[in-house]
């Protein structure tokens, strides 16, 4: 039942990668084209498969178009931290990249990783280079690969999350691309991490041409589902008895794009499977992988996400597949529960005695403002950070994790010093918020999101204090293209950019990220966004049951169909 047994029918993308001698390609003819600030068209794609994408400065297009130049080529990086965690040295040292290569920011992602942008192409090949000196890497950060392997980093979780953590970081190196290329082009062969094998070899679990699409997986420690582990194509769901970890439950084909006008394409929770014992987890992922891998559309990228290759074949054929190559069934799913997929502010002693603090970072951006210095306060508290870390959280912030009682004190001095404290003072919904970068570097974009939700927020915020629900907690999402980066399906209130200045709406997801929301109304502007959520909190606020979610309520109140 396979497809693509007639190789004229494969998407462009796919003969690219069988001839690219595993993801070589021509990136380094390319990289020494000096008439040119972009990559020939066929290493475009593959640099994807490096962690790479090229971008441009889309508000500085038309003018150079009119001075007759090509856009102002740039290219953002994405730097793998697999389970979320980060040394204080590596922090650092992206910190320093950010200035030394790129814009001066840091931007954390919805994934758990480091993103930098408006690195040039003379300074790409030296910028991955000292990334892998940091024994972090982009490898396998984009392309049609497992990306990211992604974990809780909840302090409250902390009784079981290193066990978990290993076996995150035990998937993310088995599943690791083994092709040599990375190292050839990028660390000139000094393999700083990575497999040991010389070149050339095959990859043992991907094959010539890899995977049709890009594949996500992500850990999640209940009660906090602060990874969204349903959105992805793999989820792991830790079970723990009497504070020992026994297992995961299994969720399968979770994804969160789709493309506008195209019934075929649609974001879709995944389905719990089953459940199995640590050790066999590795081993689990990589026989759902080659499922995909043998059986996903290859021929149309569009429906190529694992989640299609589900719906297409059916959840019973894909579940006998995993059993067949496994060899024996998976035992069936434990009972859990989630209670929210945001994350817990402040500070929290874990139950390894260390102190983890939380800081709400908006946008997932961290810089330095007029009104304070972020980016300075926590380069100051890495410098410091003996035996602590930086965790990455799924909702863009950052949690400073492992300090000491007799270091938190210094740390705290520095929150305060920085302003950071201060600025941690934001609403609820702006905690419980998401944005992707949009405008004006994604080439997708068609609106804003990063730069524009915070004063969207502002203004719903109003409407809820206007009736007495000021700090009610709401899910918040906001992408620029319905591509899913934010997980805007999963927003209790979700935006997806349509057209400059123009959102669908969708409403009716769950707090705690196990129900999809539903589009409500489309192509809106701020005001009639505003318009139209203004009468629903407001009857929100008189009618809501006690501990009742405003998507719970939506539902409930049959303002949206539920379609799950």
């Amino acid at each position: 039942m396979a497809l693509n047994q007639d190789k004229s029918k494969l998407s462009e993308v796919e003969h690219i990668k069988e001839k690219s001698k595993y993801l070589e390609g021509t990136i380094q003819d390319s990289l020494k084209d000096e008439v040119t600030g972009n990559l020939y068209a066929q290493d475009q794609q593959l640099i994807k498969f490096h962690g790479s994408y090229v971008q441009s400065d889309r508000e500085l297009d038309k003018e150079r178009k009119a001075q007759k130049l090509e856009p102002l080529y740039s290219f953002m990086i994405r730097v793998r931290v697999p389970g979320g965690v980060a040394t204080p040295e590596q922090w650092l040292v992206i910190d320093e990249l950010a200035t030394k290569y790129g814009m001066p920011t840091l931007k954390l992602t919805t994934r758990q990783a480091f993103e930098l942008h408006n690195i040039y192409k003379h300074d790409l090949k030296q910028t991955i280079k000292e990334i892998n000196a940091s024994a972090l890497d982009s490898i396998a950060a984009c392309g049609d690969v497992n990306r990211n392997v992604m974990n809780s980093v909840n302090p409250y979780t902390s009784a079981i999350h290193e066990d978990v953590q290993q076996v995150a970081l035990r998937v993310s190196e088995h599943l690791t691309p083994r092709t040599t290329a990375y190292y050839k082009i990028w660390v000139n062969e000094e393999q700083v991490v990575g497999p040991e094998e010389e070149a050339p070899i095959d990859e043992p679990i991907y094959g010539k041409t890899y995977l049709p699409r890009k594949f996500k997986i992500t850990f999640a420690i209940p009660p906090y589902n602060d990874t969204d582990v349903f959105a992805h194509d793999i989820g792991l769901i830790a079970i723990e008895e009497n504070e020992k970890l026994i297992g995961f439950n299994i969720v399968i084909g979770g994804g969160m794009g789709m493309t506008f006008g195209d019934d075929s394409t649609y974001p879709r929770i995944g389905n719990v499977i089953g459940f199995a014992p640590s050790e066999n987890i590795p081993d689990i992922c990589e026989k759902i992988v080659t499922v995909q891998r043998d059986y996903g559309n290859r021929e149309n990228r569009k429906n190529s996400r694992f989640k299609y290759t589900i719906d297409r074949l059916g959840l019973d054929f894909i579940r006998k597949e995993i059993n067949d190559r496994l060899g024996y069934e998976l035992a069936p799913a434990r009972p859990f529960e989630f209670t929210t997929n945001g994350d817990s502010y402040g500070w929290i002693k874990g139950r390894n005695g260390k102190w983890f603090n939380t800081l709400y970072i908006e946008g997932g951006r961290v810089k330095d403002t007029d009104l304070f210095q972020l980016r300075k306060g926590l380069r100051a508290i890495a410098q410091i950070l003996e035996g602590g870390d930086f965790r990455l959280t799924g909702n863009q912030n950052v949690v400073i994790g492992n300090v000491s009682e007799a270091l938190k004190p210094e740390v705290d001095k520095l929150l305060v010093q920085y302003g950071i404290v201060a600025h941690q003072e934001v609403s609820s919904l702006h905690k419980h918020s998401i944005a992707c970068v949009a405008l004006n570097l994604c080439p997708l974009a068609n609106s804003e999101a990063e730069r524009y939700l915070p004063s969207l927020i502002n203004r719903i915020h109003g409407l809820l204090e206007k009736n007495s629900i000021g700090e009610e907690p709401i899910t918040i999402r906001m992408t620029g293209c319905p591509n899913g980066c934010g997980r805007p399906y999963l927003g209790e209130i979700g935006f997806v950019g349509r057209a400059p200045g123009k959102y669908n709406l969708y409403l009716g997801a769950s707090f705690n990220g196990d129900r999809l929301n539903v589009l409500y109304k489309e192509a809106l502007d701020e005001a009639e966004i505003l318009q139209t959520l203004d009468p629903l909190i407001a009857s929100f606020a008189k009618e809501k049951h006690a501990d009742e979610h405003f998507g719970d309520y939506v539902v409930r109140k049959q303002i949206v169909q539920h379609i799950n």
